[in-house]
C-alpha cells in the first residue's frame, strides 16, 4: 500500500470549512490534519480542542491532530474528547514522553511522537517501538507555505529502514512544503502518511488537487517496491 493524503485544515478557509473538509474527503483524502499551536512553541496561535470538536461532527475521516504546543499532556484528554483518533507530540518538548504516549493510548488516540527538521533520529531509540507514527517536519513548524527542507527526505528513507528492519509497524507521516512538484518524491521515501495544506486548499480547487494527489500515489504504488 502506498502513501495517504492528509490534508491540513491550516491553510483552509475558515469561513467555509464543513465545505472545504467535504471537499477534500470527496478528492479521496484519508484523515484530516490539524496543526495546533500556542504562540510559545511555535510563532503561531492556531486552534483548539472546539474547532476540533467541529471537524468531528462534519467528516466520518480519522482526524489527526498535530500539539505544537509547550505543555501538551495539559491537553490531550480534551483533544481525545474532541475526537480525536491520532494525537502526536513533539519529542523536544516532552519531559517525559513515554508516560505522554501512554496517556495518549489511555484516552483512546493513536500515538505518535514528532521531530522537528533538526533533531535527530536518535531521539527516537527509546520510544520508537511504542508510538503508533512518527512525524517528520519537513519545514520548521509555525506557518504554512514554507519551502520543504530537503534534507528530511533523507531523514524519512532512514527512518523507514530503521522500522522495517526493527519489524515494527510504526508509520510515518511527513509534514511541510510538500507540493506537486515534489509529491512522487516525498512518497517514495516510505513515507505513509502526507500532509498537504496549502498545496491543496491554496489551489482554487481542493476537491480536485486533493482527486489528483490520490490519483498520483496510487500510481507510484503500483510501480514496485519503495525506493
Amino acid at each position: 500500500m502506498g502513501a495517504v493524503i492528509a490534508p491540513s485544515i491550516l491553510s483552509a478557509d475558515f469561513a467555509r470549512l464543513g465545505a472545504e473538509i467535504k471537499d477534500v474527503e470527496a478528492g479521496g483524502a484519508a484523515l484530516v490534519h490539524i496543526d495546533v499551536m500556542d504562540g510559545h512553541f511555535v510563532p503561531n496561535i492556531t486552534i483548539g480542542p472546539a474547532v476540533a470538536a467541529a471537524v468531528r461532527r462534519v467528516t466520518a475521516l480519522p482526524v489527526d491532530c498535530h500539539l505544537m504546543i509547550e505543555e501538551p499532556d495539559r491537553y490531550i484528554d480534551a483533544f481525545a474528547r474532541a475526537g480525536a483518533d491520532m494525537i502526536s507530540v513533539h519529542v523536544e518538548v516532552c519531559r517525559h514522553l513515554e508516560r505522554t504516549v501512554s496517556a495518549i493510548k489511555e484516552a483512546g488516540a493513536k500515538a505518535g511522537v514528532v521531530l522537528n527538521p533538526a533533531t535527530p533520529l536518535e531521539s527516537l531509540r527509546e520510544i520508537l517501538p511504542e508510538a503508533d507514527f512518527v512525524l517528520l517536519m519537513s519545514v520548521n513548524p509555525g506557518f504554512g507555505g514554507q519551502k520543504l527542507i530537503r534534507s528530511v527526505l533523507d531523514k524519512a528513507r532512514r527512518l523507514r529502514a530503521t522500522i522495517d528492519d526493527a519489524g515494527l509497524s510504526t508509520r510515518i507521516e511527513i509534514d511541510g512544503g510538500v507540493t506537486k512538484d515534489n509529491l512522487e518524491e516525498v512518497a517514495a521515501t516510505g513515507v505513509d502518511i502526507i500532509v498537504c495544506g496549502s498545496a491543496i486548499f491554496g489551489s482554487g480547487d481542493a476537491r480536485g488537487t486533493t482527486s489528483a494527489f490520490v490519483r498520483r500515489l496510487a500510481a507510484l504504488a503500483t510501480q514496485g517496491p519503495r525506493a
